[in-house]
């Protein structure tokens, strides 16, 4: 019972659209009625300004590290062999809560702060292998869409290293279908700001809405 009661927890602390409760608090507004109409910390911050998207950001990757660094411990036994597993099911089960949450028809983010969060806890080099591929990128064009893509791209490729020669073994295999799931999921919901990056349409973050084109018309409600 230990389990589902985790996974739950984990999808409903995910869940919680912090962008949206953000924007009402600091300024009346819905931001998936404001710039790429969603709830991120991307969004947020061109729509309020940095200090919010820096307070989204950091809320929603709370929102993926405490389940995992907390729950497991508290439902399983002090060295049980599961904790490890639990932990990576509970950062999965954040991941897409944040993506799917249930109180807004299922139409959530694109998962990075929480996914953030989560491997933190479970992939800390990793994470930081990703952290300087994302900051490089994010230097170098201002995309936030292409940096997270490749840093999670990045934080795959290091992982499975890490694991290697058997990242499937009985005690890594949870962590290792982690580390190729979510970056996928993560890749798949960035499919629309794949296309504006081809057809050199996708906003960067750090110049005016007016300098830059808009990203309205094909980004789906609540993305971010």
């Amino acid at each position: 019972m230990a389990a589902p009661l985790a996974l739950l927890a984990g999808y409903l602390s995910g869940s919680i659209p912090f962008g949206l409760f953000v924007a009402r608090c600091a300024a009346g507004i819905d931001p998936r009625e404001h710039g790429s109409r969603n709830i991120g910390a991307t969004n947020i911050a061109r729509t309020l300004g940095m200090k919010w998207g820096g307070l989204v950001l950091a809320l929603d990757a709370l929102k993926g590290l405490l389940p995992v660094l907390i729950l497991p411990p508290l439902l399983l036994a002090r060295g049980d062999a599961a904790i490890d597993h639990l932990r990576v099911g509970c950062g999965l089960a954040a991941v897409c809560g944040h993506m799917f949450p249930c109180w807004l028809g299922f139409r959530g983010g694109k998962g990075v702060a929480t996914a953030l969060g989560v491997v933190c806890v479970l992939a800390p080099w990793p994470t930081l292998a990703a952290f300087l591929a994302f900051a490089a990128t994010f230097a170098a064009t201002r995309y936030v869409s292409a940096s997270s893509i490749l840093a999670a791209i990045v934080f795959a490729g290091v992982q499975l290293v890490m694991l290697a020669p058997n990242p499937f073994s009985a005690a890594h295999w949870s962590l290792a279908a982690f580390s190729l799931a979510v970056p996928v999921l993560i890749i798949v919901r960035h499919r629309a700001n794949i296309v504006r990056l081809w057809r050199g349409e996708e906003a960067k973050l750090g110049r005016s809405s007016a300098a830059q084109p808009s990203a309205t018309a094909e980004e789906p409600p609540a993305e971010g």
